[in-house]
C-alpha cells in the first residue's frame, strides 16, 4: 500500500503497542511449560504470528482469543523425524528456535523470506560444528540437524544477542549443566536481560557471571499467566512527533522495563538541545528513528551502528537513500553515521520503505513535517500493524491507497 502523509502535527494520548521482544519470549516459554499459560496483550504483528506458527509445529497448542494467547505447552517428548518451520521475516523467531528445535527433532528445515535467510547465522554454524550438530544453507531453507548436547559454548557477544537468547531457552532442557562464555563484550545486553527475566518468571534460573552464563540442566518451565508490557521500541516513533511540535503521551509504559530502547527519551532530549554523539550499540533498533529525528532537529553523530547493515534492510544505507530525497546528505561509515543539520525540502519522488518496518515508520515522521508518500508501507505489519491508524487518531493527515 502507498501512504500519503501531509504536513500535520500530532496531539493526544495513546496506549503503547505491546512489546514484540517480550511477546516472543513469553510465547516460547509458555510453549515449553507443561500445562496451560495465558498471555494477555499479545499483539498480532507478522513476527509474532510467525513465532506462534512455529511453536504449533513443535507441538504447542495456541489459541488466540482477542488480544490474549492461551498456550498449552508441548506434551509429546518424542522427537519427530523432521520439522518444517516457516519464520517469514522474523529474525528473532529464526534465531531463537534454531537450537531449541533440535530438542524436538534431529532434522529441521527453516523457511522464510530471502532477506531473512541471507542474514548471517555463522555463530550457530560454528557452535554446532563443535558440538556434533550442523546448520547449513540448502536451496531456499536453512537446515539444522543433529543432537544438541550440554557443555561449554563459546560465542561472540557483539554479533547479535539473539544467538545467546536461543541458547538460554534451550540449554536448561538438556541433560547436564552448561556454560556460555562470551569471547567479546556483549552488545544489546538489555535484550539478554529481558530473556533472563522472562525465564525466571517461568521458573528457569540462569546464573550470570563476568561474560559467562551458568545453566543447570533438566530444568522445568512452569505455566503461568502474564501480560506483555508496552513496547519502548515502537513508542519511540510515537513520541518522535514531540520533537517537531507535537504533544503525544504514550500510556502503559513500564518505567522499570529491561527494554534497552527506553533510552530514546534520553536521546531525544540530547537531540533537542544540541548536536550530540549517540552510542546505539545496545539499542540498534533505534537507529532509523534517531537518524530521522536528528535530521529534523540539529543533526547528530550515531556510533555503534555497524549492526544496522544486517537488519531487515541495510538501515544506514536505506536512510541515506531516502533522506537524500529530502535534501539531507548523511554520511554512513563502518560503525558511525553522521547526520548534518539541513533545511529539509519536500521530496519530489515517492519514498521507498525498503521492506523494513522501522524505515517506514521513521519516514512517516519526516513526512509529517514536510509531506511525502511512502511506497509499500504495509511492511509496518511486521511489528506495528496499527501504526498508521494510530497516528491518524493523533491528528496526522494520511491518505492510504491499496491493501495493507
Amino acid at each position: 500500500m502507498n501512504v500519503k502523509i501531509l504536513p500535520s502535527v500530532a496531539y493526544g494520548k495513546i496506549n503503547a503497542p505491546p512489546s514484540k521482544s517480550c511477546a516472543h519470549r513469553l510465547l516460547i516459554c509458555a510453549a515449553l511449560a507443561k500445562g496451560e499459560s495465558v498471555i494477555n496483550n499479545i499483539g498480532t504483528n507478522d513476527d509474532i504470528v510467525a513465532t506462534i506458527s512455529c511453536l504449533k509445529e513443535l507441538g504447542a497448542k495456541i489459541n488466540i482469543i482477542g488480544n490474549k494467547a492461551v498456550v498449552r505447552g508441548i506434551e509429546n517428548s518424542e522427537k519427530k523425524e523432521e520439522l518444517k518451520l516457516f519464520c517469514n521475516e522474523s529474525g528473532s523467531t529464526l534465531r531463537f528456535l534454531i537450537p531449541l528445535s533440535l530438542v524436538f527433532s534431529d532434522l529441521v528445515y527453516f523457511g522464510g523470506s530471502q532477506r531473512l535467510l541471507e542474514r548471517p547465522q555463522s555463530v550457530y554454524e560454528e557452535l554446532f560444528s563443535e558440538k556434533g550438530c550442523y546448520l547449513k544453507k540448502e536451496d531456499n531453507a536453512l537446515v539444522a540437524g543433529g543432537e544438541l548436547k550440554s557443555g561449554t559454548y563459546s560465542l561472540l557477544g557483539d554479533v547479535s544477542s539473539q544467538f545467546l537468547t536461543g541458547l538460554l531457552f534451550t540449554l536448561p532442557l538438556l541433560d547436564g549443566d552448561s556454560e556460555i562464555v562470551l569471547t567479546t563484550p556483549l552488545q544489546s545486553a538489555p535484550y539478554v536481560d529481558i530473556t533472563i527475566d522472562v525465564l525466571s518468571e517461568f521458573g528457569v534460573r540462569i546464573e550470570k557471571g563476568n561474560n559467562k552464563f551458568y545453566i543447570k540442566g533438566n530444568q522445568k518451565y512452569l505455566p503461568l499467566n502474564l501480560e506483555v508490557e508496552g513496547d519502548w521500541s515502537n513508542s519511540a516513533f510515537l513520541e518522535a512527533f514531540n520533537l517537531i511540535g507535537g504533544n503525544v503521551e504514550v500510556l502503559g509504559m513500564n518505567e522499570e522495563s529491561y527494554q534497552g530502547d527506553k533510552r530514546y527519551k534520553e536521546f531525544y532530549e540530547q537531540i533537542q538541545n544540541g548536536t550530540p554523539t549517540l552510542d546505539i550499540s545496545d539499542c540498534p533498533d533505534l537507529g532509523p528513528v534517531l537518524i530521522a529525528c536528528s535530521a529534523l532537529c540539529n543533526g547528530a553523530k550515531l556510533v555503534g551502528t555497524k549492526r544496522l547493515k544486517i537488519k531487515e534492510s541495510d538501515r544506514g544505507e536505506a536512510m541515506k537513500t531516502e533522506l537524500s530525497k529530502f535534501g539531507v546528505d548523511i554520511v554512513v561509515q563502518e560503525d558511525e553515521i553522521v547526520v548534518p543539520k539541513t533545511e529539509m525540502k519536500i521530496p519530489e519522488e515517492n519514498l521507498n520503505c525498503h521492506n523494513d518496518h522501522r524505515i517506514a515508520m521513521s519516514l512517516a515522521i519526516l513526512c509529517s513535517k514536510v509531506g511525502g508518500t511512502l511506497e509499500n508501507a504495509q511492511c509496518v505489519n511486521k511489528s506495528y500493524p496499527e501504526f498508521f491508524d494510530d497516528i491518524k487518531t493523533l491528528g496526522i493527515q494520511i491518505d492510504i491507497k491499496g491493501d495493507n
